[in-house]
Formats: C-alpha cells, sequence, structure tokens
C-alpha cells in the first residue's frame, strides 16, 4: 500500500492514547488489532487474526514462560531467599561497604533465580533496605545498588524478556538467554567497582565496624552449603542450556524440579504455596501470552500495509554511518522508556526494527541483548521506571525524589557497561557462539 505510513502513524498514536488512559496493554494490542484488521480486510480477516493467535499461542518456545514465572514465585513465596541471603552475607567478607556489596550480589543471584526486576526490587526493598539504613549506610547509595541490581534481573537468565525479543525477532531465544549473562556479570561489576570508588572517597558512606565484622570459618562453609541448592537451579536453568543438553522449554521444567525440591529441602513447601505460586504464575502467564499473541499479528499487520517492506528499502538507501544508526535506535527506547511502558513500547518497536537491523548488517543476538538492556535501564530511570515504584511501594517512608536521585548513578553506569558491549561485542557473542 501506498499510504503505509499513514496507517502506521495512525494505528501508533492510537496506541499510545489507548496506553496513556491506561487500559491494560494486551487489550490496547487487541483494539488496535481488531480495528486494523476490520478496516483493511473487512469482516473476513476475523479468521486470520484466530489463525494467527492459535500459532502464536502453540509456539513450543513460549512454554519456558509459565515455567521461569512459576520458579520465581516458588522461591518468593517460599522464603527460600532469605536463606541465600544470609549464606552471600557471611561469604562477602571482611570489606568497607560490604551492605553494597551484598546488595548487587544478591540480586544477581536472585535474577538468575527468578528474572523478574520487580520482585527483586521490591524483595530487596522491605528485607535488605532497612537494614542497611540502620547500619547506618548511605541511603541514596543503597537504594541506587537495589535499583541497579534489580535491573539485572531481566539481563541475566531466566529472562522473560528475553524470550518475547526472541519470538518476536525471530533469533534463537537459547542464544538471547545465554547471551545475557557476560553482560549481566560485566555490570555487576561495574555496580559494585563504583561503590568501592565511593567509600574510597567518601568514608562516611559506610560505617567503620564494618571492617571489623568477622564470620567463623565453620559459618562459611555452612553458608558454601547453603548456596548449593540455588547453585544447582542455577546449573538447570543455564548450564543446561549451555550444555545443548535441553532447550529453553526442557531447562525451565528442570529449574522448577529444583526449586520444589529447594523448597522441601529447607522444609518450606507446602500445598498452600504451592497453589498461590501456580495461581499467581498461570495470571501473569496469560497476560503475557495474550499481548505475544497480539504483537505478533501486530507484526503481519505491518507486512500486510507494506510498511516493513518500505522501512527496509528506506534504510537500504540511506547514506548513514552504522554507529550513528545504533546509536539512533538505542536512543528512542532510552528516552521513551521513561514516559512509556516498557513492555508495550518493545512489542511495538521490534517489528519496526526487525528490517532495519537486517539491512544494517548488525549481530542479532548482540542488537537484541543491547536492546534488551536498554529498554531493562527504563525500569530505573525517572520518572515512571516500574522498579522505583516497587520499592517504593516497599519503603513508603522514603520520598520518591530520594528514590529518583539514587537512580542516576546506576543509569549511567548502565549506560557506560552497554557502550563497553559496543566496543567489545565479543563479551555479548562469545558465549552464543558455543550453542553453535
Amino acid at each position: 500500500m501506498a499510504d503505509w505510513w499513514i496507517i502506521l502513524s495512525a494505528g501508533l498514536a492510537l496506541l499510545v492514547v489507548l496506553f496513556l488512559t491506561g487500559m491494560p496493554i494486551f487489550l490496547g494490542f487487541l483494539v488496535i488489532i481488531v480495528g486494523g484488521v476490520f478496516f483493511m480486510l473487512g469482516s473476513a480477516g476475523f479468521g486470520m487474526v484466530v489463525n494467527s493467535m492459535y500459532d502464536t499461542a502453540t509456539t513450543a518456545s513460549l512454554g519456558s514462560i509459565p515455567l521461569f514465572i512459576l520458579l520465581g514465585e516458588i522461591l518468593f513465596r517460599s522464603g527460600c531467599v532469605q536463606v541465600l541471603m544470609d549464606s552471600i552475607d557471611k561469604l562477602v567478607g571482611r570489606v568497607r561497604g560490604r551492605q553494597y556489596v551484598l546488595s548487587v550480589s544478591l540480586a544477581t543471584i536472585l535474577g538468575a533465580l527468578s528474572g523478574s526486576a520487580m520482585a527483586v526490587g521490591a524483595m530487596m526493598g522491605r528485607s535488605l533496605l532497612p537494614v542497611m539504613v540502620e547500619r547506618k549506610y548511605d541511603l541514596r547509595l543503597s537504594i541506587g545498588t537495589i535499583l541497579g541490581g534489580a535491573c539485572l534481573a531481566p539481563i541475566i537468565p531466566p529472562s522473560i524478556l528475553a524470550i518475547i525479543i526472541g519470538t518476536l525477532a525471530d533469533v534463537s531465544i537459547a542464544s538471547l538467554l545465554i547471551g545475557g549473562v557476560l553482560p549481566g556479570l560485566l555490570l555487576a561489576t561495574l555496580y559494585v567497582s563504583a561503590c568501592f570508588v565511593k567509600v574510597r572517597m567518601d568514608p562516611s558512606l559506610a560505617p567503620e565496624d564494618e571492617e571489623s565484622a568477622t564470620v567463623l570459618s565453620a559459618e562459611k562453609w555452612r553458608a558454601v552449603l547453603g548456596l548449593l541448592p540455588f547453585s544447582l537451579i542455577i546449573f538447570m536453568v543455564i548450564g543446561l542450556i549451555m550444555l545443548g543438553i535441553a532447550t529453553p522449554s526442557e531447562s525451565a521444567a528442570t529449574g522448577v524440579i529444583g526449586g520444589l525440591l529447594t523448597a522441601a529441602y529447607y522444609r518450606r513447601l507446602s500445598f498452600r504455596m504451592l497453589y498461590k505460586s501456580l495461581g499467581e504464575a498461570a495470571l501473569l502467564a496469560t497476560v503475557i501470552l495474550i499481548i505475544l499473541v497480539s504483537a505478533v499479528m501486530f507484526t503481519q499487520l505491518l507486512a500486510f500495509t507494506g510498511a516493513i517492506s518500505a522501512l527496509t528499502q528506506i534504510v537500504a538507501s540511506l547514506d548513514v554511518n552504522s554507529w550513528l544508526m545504533l546509536f539512533l535506535l538505542m536512543l528512542l527506547p532510552f528516552v521513551l522508556c521513561m514516559f512509556i511502558d516498557q513492555l508495550g513500547l518493545m512489542l511495538v518497536l521490534i517489528p519496526i526494527y526487525v528490517p532495519i537491523i537486517k539491512a544494517m548488517g548488525f549481530d542479532p543476538v548482540w542488537f537484541w541483548v543491547l536492546f534488551l538492556i536498554n529498554i531493562t535501564l527504563g525500569a530505573i530511570t525517572p520518572p515512571f521506571g516500574y522498579v522505583m515504584f516497587a520499592v517504593k511501594a516497599a519503603v513508603p517512608d522514603v520520598s520518591m525524589r530520594e528514590i529518583f536521585a539514587s537512580a542516576w548513578l546506576f543509569v549511567g553506569l548502565t549506560l557506560a557497561g552497554m557502550l563497553i558491549m559496543v566496543l567489545f561485542p565479543s563479551i555479548v557473542t562469545f558465549l552464543p557462539g558455543l550453542l553453535r
């Protein structure tokens, strides 16, 4: 269609308006899709909608979504996370500012167990932040480590967002999941290093008595043993994929088994806990799958209007430096994520970006991992980062102004980490390359 850009602009504008009214993401997409199909194809096109939805909903790789959600629910609702926190606390050692190290380390491991930034931010805000404040740690830096640590959860597998991106962009989900491991560890290292530098420059940010904290060898060994069940879960999720033994869906299933065994090992497995975990996982997975189904149909509508092929031709005809194009492609979601829901924006941008990155010749795994980090960064970027509001709900006495001020250091560190990954792409592509 010659007027593809009019249809695309009108559809995107209407979608943004629907989001701004507070309408749920999945419902907004359904309204756009049904209206678009009826406008272009009439009532005869509804059969295509049903077939598309069925094909997407029955995609085998999407089975990992409810399983990864269930794994996180089991670990959080059973209270096993407290055991994890105590073990890491004993292993951090005698360093000044050890609670900052604990915060980032705990968030990194929790991210590898749940993949939920919201859950990690809320849990650490409730349990760890009051302890840090009580021990006279700097409030802003304490909140910042929690925000930055929570930002790692969707990057380090298991990551629901990586599965969604892989599905919509037609990229190997296993490669995207494994591709987030080294970037996640790099960002965690940057966060901890920044805390050490700030404490060195201003010792008042961490109390002196923390340096004298001593943990007996026997307690450290018990802490190591306490981490073994969680290490087994991480191996079941990440290790099996890397070894080529299991697909993401199969590793998610083994991870759930590991979560159940861990809850049973610590005598925290109950039918009540399992019932609530199953119910919450089913609800969240249903909403995500409806959004995914709608987003795939949105992509098909773009192809039908000719928007995708036209965008490919436009990009191919542009005499633009690839680095400048990469900067623009990353700048748009970074700015928009300050004001628009991250998931909704992601589902809109991916179908538009796919032909562009193909035309520019970018490595798809490298680009989409950068895109994932960029989207995740929106969760801790003022004024509408949802993890900041999760932390606020956990500690209502802290003002949003303090939380906003706490975020910017870790936003800057994350952007610096992305720049390193741009300059050294092997940080992202090395582990996925082992799968090929």
